[in-house]
């Protein structure tokens, strides 16, 4: 394993773009909760109907991420960040245009959607390669962002919503992203473990060997399970505070407080499974955020609400931030962009279907309690399936190819 003396300085360049990107994607992909009510108001739409413009989008982020995957891998993460960045922008200006539902469905779901795809998995996968020892403290850093992103966008977003109303406030938050985006992506380079002259070889699997893998199928496993209970909250549970009671300014801020949680874990989560080992570490943050979902089922009050919101973004946190140190770990480097954009595929159903089954739920039984049993119940899955793979990388002989 490298030294971290061996870790080039611009690597932590890398590690603090890739803050900045993800800050500014997923701060505006969650800024879905604050444009949620005014959706509705709008364009006179059931909560389902809603909903599924975050199902859209993270369903299409994620189905992307294997060909954006596939394109960083080809021609560096810069140009597909940059054009990602690019998409999100015009998909942020035509949402304002929006004149139905329909409209929001193209614009925000599926544009925003392929711009998320385009910068995630290449600027995620870009940062392991970089790194030795404290791959996981790196990775931890650069996907806070997410984190950072998540806690500061939607309250900014509900704040120039009541400064210049909702279409007002989409074409503000798309200059932002066209200006900060592609300062963010131009810094981006692509590790020099992940470079290699002409005609060699990159060491570590390809992406057909590695779908082919035991390692791989557990780790497929851990998305499709998990995601559910990861993306319902974005959506849903700023709308079961306002169910309670809560303001509308407060209940926005509970999208926050997952950032928040989610920024702490990515910190101390990364660091802990340097030290204790990544898979082991990853069935505890799922066991961790399926208990967190009980706090949700017998909430009465916007308090229990935010502890919910914290708890379940620090558990959130650790497992995003893992996942890529896992596929440089089990896979190595010669494709992990694709490889790491193909797993994010396993949360395209959840993240699709969850937030829209979800919203569904509420609107025939008045209640999200179903919908928190699924969740729950998915992450005890989930965690079986780290275990799993917690046994096969104990086992001597599995060692990334040459």
């Amino acid at each position: 394993m490298p030294d971290t003396a061996q870790e080039p300085p611009y690597a932590w360049v890398v590690v603090w773009a890739t803050f900045s990107a993800l800050a500014l994607i997923f701060g505006v992909a969650y800024s879905f909760a604050a444009f949620f009510e005014a959706f509705a108001n709008e364009f006179q739409a059931k909560r389902a109907d809603v909903s599924l413009v975050y199902g859209l989008m993270g369903g299409v982020y994620f189905a992307g991420g294997a060909f954006a995957g596939l394109l960083a891998d080809r021609v560096g993460p810069r140009r597909v960040a940059a054009v990602g960045m690019l998409c999100i922008a015009a998909g942020l200006w035509a949402s304002s245009l929006a004149g139905t539902m329909q409209d929001i469905y193209l614009a925000f779901g599926l544009g925003l959607g392929v711009g998320v795809a385009l910068v995630y998995t290449p600027v995620m996968s870009n940062v392991p390669p970089w790194f030795g020892r404290r791959r996981g403290l790196a990775s931890g850093i650069a996907s806070a962002g997410i984190g950072a992103g998540t806690l500061v966008l939607p309250l900014l977003a509900s704040w120039a919503i009541s400064a210049w109303q909702w279409r007002g406030a989409l074409r503000a938050i798309a200059l932002a992203v066209l200006l900060l985006g592609l300062v963010s992506a131009w810094l981006l380079r692509r590790a020099p473990a992940a470079t290699v002259p002409r005609g060699a070889e990159v060491p570590g699997m390809g992406l057909r060997q590695a779908l082919g893998s035991g390692d791989f199928h557990c780790l497929y496993a851990v998305c499709v399970l998990a995601s559910p209970a990861m993306f319902v909250p974005f959506a849903h549970a700023s709308a079961a505070a306002r169910d309670l009671g809560v303001p509308a300014a407060q209940a926005v801020g509970l999208v926050g407080m997952i950032g928040v949680g989610s920024l702490v874990g990515r910190f101390v989560v990364g660091a802990f499974a340097d030290r204790h080992g990544r898979p082991q570490t990853l069935a505890l943050t799922l066991a961790s955020m399926g208990l967190s979902f009980g706090l949700w089922l017998l909430a009465q009050s916007y308090a229990a609400m935010a502890v919910f919101a914290l708890w379940m973004g620090l558990s959130y946190g650790g497992i995003v931030a893992l996942l890529p140190a896992l596929c440089m770990d089990l896979f190595g480097a010669r494709a992990v962009a694709a490889i790491l954009g193909t797993l994010y595929t396993g949360a395209a159903v959840g993240n699709l279907f969850g937030p829209w089954l979800a919203g569904a739920a509420f609107d025939h039984l008045g209640s999200y309690a179903s919908v928190i049993w699924v969740c729950a119940l998915g992450c005890g899955l989930a965690m079986l399936a780290a275990l799993r793979l917690a046994q096969r990388m104990a086992k001597p002989a599995n060692p990334v190819p040459a």
